[in-house]
């Protein structure tokens, strides 16, 4: 029986656009207030049809291995069954608020 790939879509606030990626591997990160995303999936289409969007995000993150995304820009994280196509799109930013955080430790003396 072989073990399923774990997809997860993050969409996350980024410089006023929210980005809608794909990746296989997410977790907590060691640098405080952090989420690290790794091994980003971008739809491999056989079609001559090109998607200006997903060309954008992998121009972006073409060399990148992990990208630290902070938790206060996270808007949620999915498993889902299958990769969709990534996007990035404009934030009006009326509608979304940011998480609340709670202060990070006292700072030693």
């Amino acid at each position: 029986m072989s073990k399923r790939r774990q997809i997860y879509r993050v969409i996350f606030h980024n410089q006023g656009h929210v980005y809608e990626i794909y990746a296989s591997q997410i977790y907590q990160s060691d640098l405080y207030g952090f989420v690290e995303v790794e091994e980003f999936l971008f739809g491999e289409r056989a079609s001559l049809v090109v998607d200006p969007g997903e060309e954008k995000l992998k121009r972006e993150f073409n060399d990148v291995m992990r990208s630290f995304i902070p938790l206060h820009a996270v808007i949620r994280i999915d498993e889902v069954e299958k990769e969709g196509v990534g996007k990035i799109m404009e934030s009006s930013g009326n509608n979304i608020t940011a998480f609340p955080m709670p202060p990070g430790p006292a700072p030693k003396k």
